[in-house]
């Protein structure tokens, strides 16, 4: 035993010998950049001949305004579905799509919109749809029916039901994001303080995480890590960080009143994060409202830019080239078209409780879901 032992040491004293005379070291991690795809200007041929604009649904008047972001005119207004949510860009981004929620006692709906002719389709019926998202293969919608607590697979193109997923320790379920290597998303659950992290090829739910503090969790987005999960508190007034493969908090990030929508610039270097300005489902007009500006690398926010006269920044999403950052103002029935560069605040008047606007086309190769959860 003895001499076998020797010779497993020796052995090893040789392969570390070889190792300091070659100089050979392992190989870097390769760099993980999430938003590498997303950066100015990089629109994908397909959304090329798309014309820029607004699209701003319309919770209580049941429609969608449509804005040209470069005169800042309302261009046009259509009815869809029961309670619009969301307008979400497909992944294959030959398609937006407007959910509906089931509410007051009517059931939820798909709006098909063709961005070239900024038309909408026909209004197809579903249980319910407060969001949709894409698996990262483009192969199944993952529409969000937040009523039901169940994720059901959908053709994307079609919207035929493929398979359900109930996620029931979810009450609110709600907004997502994806690993970069698509193994998993984690989900927020607004009435239960939690996330759900979920395997959406296998389609089985992994664990949940309670919140640390408490809250309300809102909208949550990837760093470019690809490791740390963002994720808006609104009832904490700020984001709590994630550990995404662990599903562990690692740090927290006061912004301001009602944290509620994320959105990384067109770089990749900062997120803009939405403060509703209230801590309320229905928040009142005129709101303690802002837009903190928060540094990825430091964790820190920079600065932030307050709604003057009070408002309600909701969701929305950056323009093609960076310079711009359009949101809803939910309880102010107005959008805000947000200078990137200076923080100076447009208000444009639209329906009754504008929230999950887009701007259209944005930058990148496929479309995850929301408003433009871009890769």
């Amino acid at each position: 035993m003895y001499v076998r032992l020797a010779i497993a040491l020796a052995a090893l004293c040789c392969f570390s010998c070889t190792v300091r005379q070659t100089g050979e070291t392992p190989a870097p991690a390769a760099r993980v950049d999430v938003y590498a795809g997303t950066r100015a200007g990089d629109i994908s041929p397909v959304a090329r001949r798309t014309p820029t604009r607004v699209y701003v649904p319309d919770v209580l008047s049941d429609d969608v305004y449509v804005i040209d972001p470069g005169s800042g005119a309302v261009v046009d207004r259509f009815a869809v579905g029961h309670s619009p949510q969301h307008v979400v860009p497909s992944w294959d981004l030959k398609t937006l799509w407007v959910t509906g929620s089931a509410d007051r006692g009517r059931p939820g709906s798909l709006t098909p919109i063709d961005p070239v002719s900024g038309k909408p389709g026909r209004t197809l019926r579903v249980d319910d749809a407060y969001n949709l998202y894409f698996t990262p293969d483009g192969r199944s919608a993952l529409l969000v029916a937040e009523a039901d607590r169940k994720i059901e697979y959908r053709d994307p193109h079609t919207m035929r039901l493929q398979a359900v997923l109930p996620v029931p320790g979810c009450r609110g379920l709600n907004h997502a994001d994806f690993a970069p290597d698509a193994s998993y998303a984690i989900f927020t659950c607004e009435f239960n303080d939690r996330l759900a992290k979920i395997d959406v090829t296998r389609r089985r739910v992994l664990g949940y995480l309670e919140l640390p503090g408490g809250g309300m969790p809102q909208d949550v987005r990837m760093a470019p890590d690809g490791r740390t999960f963002y994720v808006a508190n609104m009832l904490r007034d700020g984001v709590d960080l994630i550990d995404g493969p662990t599903l562990r908090p690692v740090g927290f990030i006061h912004t301001g009143v009602g944290t509620h929508g994320l959105y990384p610039s067109r770089d990749g270097a900062k997120l803009y994060v939405a403060n509703r300005g209230s801590h309320h489902v229905d928040g009142p007009p005129r709101g303690q409202g802002s837009v903190s500006v928060v540094d990825f690398a430091t964790r820190r926010v920079e600065r932030t830019w307050p709604i003057l006269g009070g408002g309600s920044p909701d969701m929305g999403n950056v323009s093609a080239d960076g310079t711009q950052l359009w949101l809803s103002g939910r309880f102010d029935n107005v959008v805000y078209e947000i200078d990137t560069r200076t923080g100076q605040v447009a208000k444009i008047p639209v329906g009754h409780m504008p929230h999950g606007l887009t701007i259209w086309p944005q930058p990148g190769r496929h479309s995850l879901g929301h408003t433009g959860v871009m890769r």
